[in-house]
C-alpha cells in the first residue's frame, strides 16, 4: 500500500486540533474518521473540521476497514483498553501520553502489538522536534562536560473543576498530565532512574495538583522536577554539566526553539527553525507504517516512562524514597 496513511481519531478531545493542523500540512497523513460516544457530537465535529466520516461509537470506527491507524486521545484511564482493542482488530496505534501509570499495562499493550504485527507508539510530540534532537546531541557530544544534574518544570493553572485532569477515576493529576514530560525529558538526557522520591499535594478532587520529584539516574546523575495544575504557566528544561549548562525556555511545545549554552565564557544562543512537532509525530508514525522509517518511540521508552511514574506515585504515597 502506498500514498497517505489513513487515520481515525478516537474521541473529540481538544488536543485533536493540534494534530489536525499538523496533518493538514502533510501529504503523508490523511485523517478520514472521528468517533465519539455521542453521534451528534461526532457529526458536528466532522462538519466543523472537514473530516470524511463520523461514528457514534469507538467500536464503529475500529470496524472501518479503511482506517489504518488510530490516534487515541481518550482520558488516561482508557488508553490501554482502547489501544489493545484497536491493535487486536489490526489497527496501528498512536496513544496520547501518558500511556499508563502502570508499567505492567504498558507491557501488556506492547505484547498485543507484537502479536498483531502492528505498531504502537506513545505520543510525546516534543521528542520529534529538531530542538529536542539537537539538545540530545549537545549533551551526548560533551558540550557541557560531564552531565551531573537535570532540572525540569511544567505547570499551568487549571480553573475548570470538571476537567478530566482532576478526575481520579480517570487517572488524572499533575504528574500524569504535565509531570510526565519532565520525566520523559530527564530520562532522554540522563537515562533510567534507579531511585526516586516524590512529594504530592492532593486537591479536593483527590488528584495531585502539585508534584515534585527527585530521581537518581544511572551514572550518578541527579534530576529534579516540579509539575502542577495550580501554578502559573512554566515550562523549562536544563541539563547541567561540569563545564556549563544547556537551558530551554520552551522544551515541550517547541514554539520558540532556542537552546542557551551557558558557560563561564557567557551565553550562546543556538536557534533552530520552528517545526510542527505534531506533524512530525504523525509523519514518523505514517512512514513507519509504510516501512519507510523506524518509530521514534517504542516499547522500551514507554515502559521506562510508566515505571518512573509508578515509582514516583508509590514514593509519594509511602513518604519515602523507593528503588526502581
Amino acid at each position: 500500500m502506498s500514498g497517505a496513511v489513513s487515520w481515525g481519531f478516537l474521541s473529540t478531545a481538544n488536543i485533536n486540533d493540534k494534530l489536525l493542523a499538523g496533518a493538514a500540512e502533510s501529504d503523508r497523513v490523511d485523517v478520514i474518521a472521528v468517533a465519539s460516544r455521542d453521534v451528534a457530537r461526532a457529526e458536528a465535529y466532522l462538519r466543523e473540521r472537514g473530516i470524511e466520516r463520523a461514528y457514534g461509537s469507538y467500536e464503529e470506527l475500529l470496524a472501518d476497514p479503511d482506517v489504518e491507524v488510530v490516534y487515541i486521545s481518550l482520558p488516561n484511564s482508557l488508553h490501554i483498553e482502547w489501544s489493545i482493542r484497536a491493535l487486536e482488530v489490526g489497527k496501528h496505534v498512536l496513544c496520547e501520553k501518558p500511556m499508563s501509570r502502570r508499567a505492567e499495562e504498558v507491557e501488556r499493550a506492547f505484547d498485543v502489538a507484537e502479536r498483531s504485527g502492528r505498531l504502537l507508539m506513545e505520543a510525546f510530540m516534543y521528542r520529534h522536534n529538531p530542538q529536542t534532537a539537537r539538545l540530545k546531541e549537545l549533551v551526548d557530544g560533551g558540550a557541557i562536560g560531564r552531565l551531573r544534574l537535570l532540572r525540569a518544570a511544567f505547570s499551568f493553572p487549571l480553573a475548570d473543576a470538571e476537567n478530566v485532569r482532576l478526575d481520579a477515576s480517570l487517572d488524572g493529576g499533575g504528574l500524569m498530565d504535565v509531570g510526565c514530560y519532565c520525566i520523559s525529558g530527564t530520562r532522554l538526557l540522563g537515562g533510567e532512574p534507579e531511585h526516586v522520591y516524590g512529594e504530592q499535594v492532593l486537591g479536593e478532587s483527590g488528584v495531585d495538583e502539585l508534584f515534585t520529584g527527585t530521581m537518581r539516574l544511572r551514572g550518578d546523575v541527579l534530576a529534579q522536577f516540579d509539575a502542577g495544575l495550580v501554578l502559573q504557566v512554566r515550562d523549562e528544561l536544563e541539563a547541567i554539566g561540569e563545564d556549563g549548562s544547556l537551558f530551554l525556555d520552551d522544551p515541550w511545545h517547541c514554539k520558540r526553539p532556542v537552546i542557551e549554552l551557558r558557560t563561564a565564557g557567557g551565553v550562546e544562543e543556538i536557534a533552530l527553525e520552528p517545526a510542527d512537532s505534531y506533524r512530525l509525530q504523525l509523519e514518523n508514525m505514517s512512514d513507519a507504517i509504510r516501512g519507510e522509517a523506524e518509530p521514534l518511540l517504542g516499547r522500551e521508552d514507554a515502559v521506562g516512562q510508566a515505571r518512573a511514574i509508578e515509582a514516583l506515585y508509590r514514593s509519594a504515597a509511602a513518604g519515602r524514597a523507593v528503588s526502581m
